[in-house]
């Protein structure tokens, strides 16, 4: 797992049109808006999360992020358990996001 800021979560993201941003946050978080593109597991949910991660291709890169940086960090850790490769955890979560979002 790397954690990294806004800056570096931009340029990682843009090398890889491939990856797959993750917003862990619950269903009532996702209404305040999120990460346009993101897919949706809510990591409270640990059966629903667990299910929904192993369908994931666990190879590919994972943007990961939740409202401050703790869950997503928790999934981040919990996805490397069980053998994804390349996770990446944004700081600061959607909180701290300035950059695109959609409701």
């Amino acid at each position: 797992m790397k954690d990294l800021n806004q800056q570096q979560w931009r340029e990682e993201l843009a090398k890889d049109k491939e990856a797959i941003i993750l917003d862990v946050r619950t269903a009532a978080e996702l209404e305040e808006g999120y990460i346009p593109g993101a897919k949706h597991l809510d990591i409270m949910n640990a059966g629903a999360f667990m299910e929904g991660a192993n369908a994931l291709d666990k190879n590919a890169n994972y943007f990961v992020y939740c409202k401050a940086g703790g869950r997503s960090a928790q999934a981040c850790m919990i996805m490397e358990s069980i053998g994804f490769k390349n996770t990446n955890n944004l700081m600061g979560g959607f909180s701290q996001w300035d950059g695109e979002t959609t409701i």
